[in-house]
């Protein structure tokens, strides 16, 4: 049966190039390995970026790869440009995520373009994906779309606007993400509602962040008014390089906790879940984990119908 939710696991992305150590090739491998065990059908295994400003991500190819031998998962990957879509595609990659600011600081900080070359970077990738490989999805994540520590507040009319027009060019979903960990519950349920009015099937997921402690009331929130795919890390790992202070991805095991308390699927395994977490200490040791779940442990008697 399909799971009422499905959850996208991002932290061999979003988690590994925000630490300072680089994870060796074979202990992604386990780790994703384990993710897969676990359940988890959607994982962005890595960016294709240059080495030299991200060496965490130099491996990128190879684990696509890797990742790939897991039938019926969907291997994701970030492509700031078009040669790094270009090698994400040759790699075979199921799905590529563009990241697209909707504040202008931080677009030139994170991928050095405003948010309309940002877009034309969108049509770009759109027509290489058409040439070279025309089953592979794309979705333009707009980033820092509930505000961010560069600029400050940022116009929601701005938000729907780029999503609109990334879907316009091509783009088959657009989400939206809380990349510098600001949004609150009221202000998701408005922006996403925006967002399905304004795209309809091509509205994408939910990214948020724990920075403030409402990632998970956030992503409440967006369930709330039909939002079905959430973005979370193993251990809360990861935030942004070019965020100052946005530390903390959503937890992918308190999310997958409170959606199976709630009586909604995802189809993940919580206490093979929990065990992911071994081959990510052995891989990165010494980096802290977060989640409250893994602490806590599952109530008594718990029992999880996956």
């Amino acid at each position: 049966m399909k799971p009422d939710v499905l959850i996208s696991e991002v932290g061999p992305r979003d988690g590994l190039q925000s630490v300072k150590a680089t994870m060796a090739t074979a202990d992604k491998f386990r780790w994703i390995d384990a993710l897969v065990a676990a359940g988890l059908r959607e994982i962005e295994v890595g960016s294709f970026v240059p080495p030299r400003l991200m060496p965490q991500m130099a491996d990128a190819a190879e684990v696509v790869r890797h990742a790939l031998t897991h039938p019926g998962v969907t291997v994701l990957a970030l492509v700031p440009n078009a040669r790094g879509a270009e090698a994400a595609l040759k790699a075979g990659v199921h799905k590529l995520t563009i990241p697209v600011s909707a504040s202008h600081a931080h677009s030139l900080a994170n991928v050095r373009q405003t948010p309309d070359e940002m877009v034309e970077v969108v049509r770009e990738i759109v027509r290489l994906r058409d040439a070279l490989a025309p089953g592979v999805g794309i979705e333009a994540g707009i980033s820092t779309a509930f505000g961010c520590t560069l600029q400050g507040e940022v116009p929601e009319d701005e938000v729907i606007r780029l999503s609109v027009a990334c879907v316009a060019a091509g783009a088959d979903e657009s989400g939206l993400s809380d990349t510098t960990g600001m949004a609150n519950p009221a202000q998701v349920r408005r922006l996403f509602k925006r967002l399905q009015a304004e795209l309809g099937q091509h509205a994408g997921s939910a990214h948020m962040h724990n920075t403030r402690g409402l990632g998970l009331a956030n992503c409440l929130a967006a369930w709330d008014v039909g939002v079905r795919t959430f973005d979370g890390s193993l251990g809360g790992l990861g935030g942004c390089p070019h965020a100052p202070g946005a530390s903390g991805n959503v937890v992918t095991e308190d999310l997958v906790f409170m959606f199976e308390a709630m009586g909604v699927t995802t189809g993940v395994n919580l206490e093979k879940l929990m065990a992911a977490r071994e081959p990510l200490r052995a891989g990165l040791p010494g980096e802290p984990l977060y989640g409250m779940t893994p602490e806590a442990g599952l109530p008594l008697g718990w029992k999880q119908g996956v």
